[in-house]
């Protein structure tokens, strides 16, 4: 009897998942998308989604939760995969997917989050950065001795972007000079002032301004 209940049980947890997937994609979209509309999106009946998450905010807690545990997992996998300083980047790129998804949700996930949930999230987010950074750190694509704490806090700004057409494209140049912030003073990367121009240098390069960051 129980293996023939097991398969349920399979199916029961994928259709979760599916539905925490679509309902991400949609809430990201739009905050004020409908659980019927999510259900239609995800080609299921509007009771298998109430089954799952008999209210919207629920739905809302376990998609905000599958974000941050999947922005956790993504640390470790991408430092396997790429220089700890792309997968630095790619990580930001990441959370600042969740940075419009708790914007359009961010009333709902203040009340619903509990203490317990905050400390868990907070730790797990933490962790990864924690990660992200020492690795940057002992390759010297960073400046060591970079404080977790504060490049959550600096971060922050992934919250409050709001999710239009060209949010993307803010997030991700505002993301950019946050990488630039971290490079300077790193042991590979070239000091912000050059000094006085050599001797062989023409007139005109003196007052050429900063050199722009190596990338």
């Amino acid at each position: 009897m129980a293996q023939r209940r097991e398969p349920v049980r399979a199916d029961a947890r994928q259709n979760r998942a599916h539905l925490i997937e679509v309902a991400r994609d949609a809430l990201t979209t739009s905050s004020n998308v409908s659980l019927n509309a999510i259900a239609k999106l995800a080609g299921v009946g509007p009771g298998t989604l109430y089954r799952h998450f008999p209210n919207r905010e629920a739905l809302i807690v376990a998609v905000y939760r599958h974000e941050v545990e999947r922005l956790a997992a993504a640390a470790p996998e991408l430092l396997a995969e790429y220089p700890p300083l792309t997968a630095l980047r790619r990580w930001f790129d990441l959370l600042a997917h969740y940075g419009r998804l708790k914007y359009g949700q961010s009333d709902v996930l203040h009340a619903l989050t509990d203490e317990g949930l905050a400390g868990e999230i907070y730790r797990l987010v933490i962790g990864a950065i924690t990660e992200l950074l020492r690795a940057c750190a002992r390759d010297g694509s960073i400046r060591p001795g970079v404080d977790p704490d504060g490049v959550l806090l600096m971060l922050g700004f992934l919250w409050r972007i709001h999710p239009d057409e060209h949010a993307e494209a803010r997030a991700a140049q505002l993301l950019e000079l946050v990488v630039d912030g971290l490079r300077f003073g790193a042991p590979g990367s070239a000091p912000a002032s050059a000094g006085p121009a050599s001797a062989g240098s023409a007139p005109e390069s003196a007052g050429a301004g900063p050199a722009q960051p190596v990338r």
